[in-house]
């Protein structure tokens, strides 16, 4: 799984190298960019030896120079190269050569030259690209279908915009880990090797003098970078909180103008909004200070290196047109030493933010297929409660329930508000476990079908409609993607959702807006109902459908519910006597239990529970109108 074979004990490291593994295989972009880079350090690095040759022939002009005739014997100094030149433009030119001519031909060269390394250049930063795009891709397609499989516990306990946050922001700072370990590990040590390489060949003494410099800046730089990994973590967590904040704002606009409550969201923006500025400020500082401590070292130490290299000149040591050769080496080679500490400093931040995302990545769904899960193949008998218990946060919330729902049966639940009905309705589809106890369908516990053919056979209405942001068609697909066109619009009428559907703009094929918000609650009813018909499920669930309407709009649903309910297994949870009345047995659940079972009738002659949750509704309604 990892990239590297080495048992890391350093947390920050381990994270670093599970990031990199995304980038797999490392070895297809790594070895191109290697070949890539060392060209372009090659060529590169020669672009400024060639300065000495330019600046020779220059100075020499007027000077009665003689050729070099036969190819130099190597020698680790700059006399070879100037050598090889002079050869070169004997061969090209003859013994009798122009100044002229040779710095026309001197620079084609440097154009050569520079041609080649910026095109090694530009297929290096394409081979990283394609690395950093490809491992990017990569991590977000893992994260976003690690949280699809969590189970539906896990997203009440967590906020939406932390997580949406780690998908999106932190996934692109995470990008810093990848695209800069190529830096780190090939351009620029590359570089500086080529530079100092060349300077040592332009004057081992000037070099020698120069490395004492580059241990300040290394000890000034890794002081700064030190810092930048705890701001980092604290910059993705206050983005996570604004995340969290506009997604909560816009979802609820119309209850916080009702409330007048825009003020108070719009300043506990702006109090998280000041904290992630200032942390990002002060992240940003240190940032860029590295860059700009680091080039002052540099000129501080070539203005030092004038007077020592002046002395050299002077002396005869050195020639003049060296020494300019190697002051304009030594300012590039500040360059890739710059950018050898800003990559560090960018792969720590990477690095916070790649904690944030293994953490989403590392979390595992507590709902899975037991290892010797079988198909489901249909309902053939019937769906048993027996001694069901189940809490939340230790808190006890269905406390032994038995019951069975009959093939073919309709099996309503009521009963107070915060009873357990929609917990015991969750548990079915295995949305949650249950704690003790087995819920069984034809005798065999549901943990032992697979959860894809366990809900394959279910359809689900819920109070809270969920359509998203898309046409009507493709909602109503959802359950069976492969529906022809003729089914989905007889899945319509039989919700009597198709007469207001051929009203909307573009028929079928009508955007419905953030979670449809462009339909009336009634319309968006009656489109999760179409959609559970078109699934055509032989076990459906009902979770107060019918709640939220107005009497109008609820007659409509209802009778799209008695067209649903036709010859299906269904439980359903409702309060109201039009959805339940002619169910085939209704189950009171208070407090977590059952305290009375049977039909409307025979419930209403108890005068318990039922009766009274009746009398109350029905008073309800006649002090409405």
């Amino acid at each position: 799984y990892y990239f590297c074979p080495h048992n890391h004990n350093d947390p920050a490291m381990h994270t670093y190298w599970r990031l990199l593994s995304f980038a797999r295989p490392i070895r297809k972009y790594a070895i191109p960019y290697f070949f890539y880079t060392l060209f372009y350090t090659i060529f590169y690095t020669f672009t400024f030896t060639l300065i000495q040759p330019i600046l020779q022939t220059l100075f020499s002009a007027h000077a009665a120079t003689k050729p070099v005739t036969t190819f130099p014997k190597f020698v680790f100094d700059t006399s070879f190269l100037q050598d090889s030149i002079s050869y070169l433009i004997y061969k090209v030119f003859g013994a009798d050569y122009d100044t002229m001519d040779v710095l026309i031909f001197l620079s084609i060269f440097v154009i050569l030259t520079s041609l080649l390394s910026n095109l090694f250049r530009y297929l290096g930063q394409r081979t990283m690209e394609a690395m950093r795009i490809r491992a990017l891709q990569r991590l977000r397609n893992d994260v976003f279908t690690n949280v699809m499989g969590l189970h539906a516990g896990y997203f009440s306990n967590e906020r939406k915009g932390d997580i949406i946050s780690k998908i999106s922001s932190d996934v692109q700072v995470v990008q810093f880990c990848i695209t800069n370990t190529l830096l780190v590990a090939f351009r620029d040590p590359f570089q500086i090797i080529g530079f100092m390489i060349a300077l040592v060949v332009t004057s081992w003494q000037l070099t020698i003098f120069s490395i004492l410099f580059l241990p300040i800046v290394a000890l000034v730089i890794g002081s700064i970078v030190k810092r930048l990994r705890k701001s980092a973590t604290q910059v993705q967590e206050r983005f996570a909180d604004m995340v969290s904040l506009m997604d909560e704002s816009l979802s609820g606009i119309k209850i916080l103008k009702g409330y007048n409550a825009v003020d108070y969201t719009v300043g506990k923006f702006k109090k998280i909004n000041a904290l992630f500025s200032r942390i990002s400020l002060s992240m940003a500082w240190r940032q860029q200070l590295a860059s700009p401590v680091s080039e002052f070292l540099g000129i501080a130490a070539a203005a030092v290196l004038m007077i020592y290299g002046g002395s050299l000149v002077l002396s005869g040591e050195l020639a003049a047109s060296a020494f300019i050769m190697y002051l304009a080496i030594f300012t590039q080679i500040t360059r890739p030493l710059r950018s050898f500490t800003d990559a560090f400093a960018n792969i720590n931040q990477g690095i916070a933010a790649g904690e944030r995302v293994l953490a989403l990545l590392d979390e595992k769904s507590e709902i899975t297929d037991a290892p010797d899960a079988v198909e489901m193949t249909g309902l053939k008998r019937d769906i048993e409660f027996r001694d069901v218990r189940f809490s939340y946060d230790n808190k006890e919330v269905i406390r032994g329930v038995s019951f069975k729902i009959k093939k073919g049966e309709t099996v309503a639940l009521v009963g107070p508000s915060g009873g357990g009905k929609s917990t015991l309705s969750d548990l079915i589809p295995r949305f949650y476990d249950v704690q003790s106890g087995q819920i069984l369908i034809d005798g065999i516990d549901i943990r032992k079908y697979t959860l894809e053919s366990l809900r394959r056979y279910m359809g689900l209405v819920s109070q809270e409609t969920i359509l998203f942001n898309d046409t009507i068609e493709n909602n109503l697909r959802l359950g069976k993607q492969d529906a022809t066109e003729e089914e989905v619009r007889q899945a319509a009428i039989v919700a009597n959702a198709d007469a207001f559907i051929r009203e909307t703009e573009h028929g079928y094929q009508t955007n419905i807006g953030d979670r449809g918000m462009k339909l009336s609650g009634g319309q968006r009813q009656r489109l999760s109902i179409a959609r559970a018909v078109l699934k055509n499920p032989e076990i459906l669930i009902l979770d107060e459908a019918t709640s939220a309407l107005d009497t109008e709009s609820e007659k409509l649903v209802q009778n799209a519910l008695d067209a649903l309910l036709q010859g299906r297994t269904s439980l359903v949870i409702a309060h109201r006597l039009s959805t339940i009345y002619n169910a085939d047995r209704i189950i009171v659940i208070d407090h977590g239990q059952i305290v009375e079972q049977g039909t409307h009738h025979e419930l209403m002659a108890l005068h318990g529970v039922y009766a009274r949750l009746i009398e109350m509704q029905q008073s309800g309604d006649s002090n409405g109108r």
